[in-house]
């Protein structure tokens, strides 16, 4: 793994994105989703995790954060293998997951293909965390997570997307908290 792609700074920002296995859209159901804001909420009150920034995706997730605990890896391992045990129950107990077959199999043969995965594998293993040290990398960041879904061509504006932080710099917080609205970061409040 390259010297850029780990948490060197134990106290720093990171921006950090991760995805399924495969990259397989498994966060296209309400429940799944919410798995993950649970799991951040729980993170943020339990862990440590201060959160600026945030975006679920069909198969992936975007945080911008720090751990106030000094331990970045430590939280996001433990943030992943708790999602990743919710979501596959979930889906086993979806009666109405028309892909749960194929989607547990997937996981299975992922699993399979590491040494280290005893059932399944729902994450890959990489974060690929990096350091955000200036105001302008900050906010070169957060642009790209709030753009995310307008690039993918699933809204027009980045607020429309329920699961971001867009709507939080928006003073709509029904969805998660973050621990600021940009004044901490030097970010003008509105992007």
């Amino acid at each position: 793994m390259s010297r850029k792609y780990k948490f060197h700074n134990k106290s720093g920002l990171y921006f950090v994105s991760f995805a399924t296995v495969y990259w397989i859209d498994v966060f296209i159901r309400e429940k799944y989703l919410l798995h993950l804001a649970s799991s951040i909420d729980y993170c943020r009150k339990e862990k440590g995790m201060e959160l600026y920034a945030y975006c679920f995706m069909a198969s992936h997730v975007h945080l911008v954060f720090r751990s106030s605990n000094a331990d970045p890896s430590g939280l996001i391992g433990d943030f992943k293998k708790h999602t990743a045990k919710k979501v596959v129950q979930a889906i086993r107990d979806n009666p109405q997951e028309s892909r749960k077959e194929w989607l547990l199999w997937m996981f299975e043969k992922a699993g399979k293909a590491k040494g280290n995965v005893s059932t399944y594998q729902f994450w890959q293993h990489h974060n690929k965390p990096i350091e955000l040290w200036t105001d302008k990398v900050i906010e070169q960041k957060i642009d790209y997570i709030h753009n995310n879904p307008v690039v993918s061509g699933f809204v027009t504006n980045t607020v429309d997307w329920k699961y971001s932080s867009a709507r939080n710099y928006q003073d709509d917080h029904t969805v998660l908290q973050i621990d600021s609205d940009g004044v901490l970061l030097g970010l003008p409040k509105q992007m």
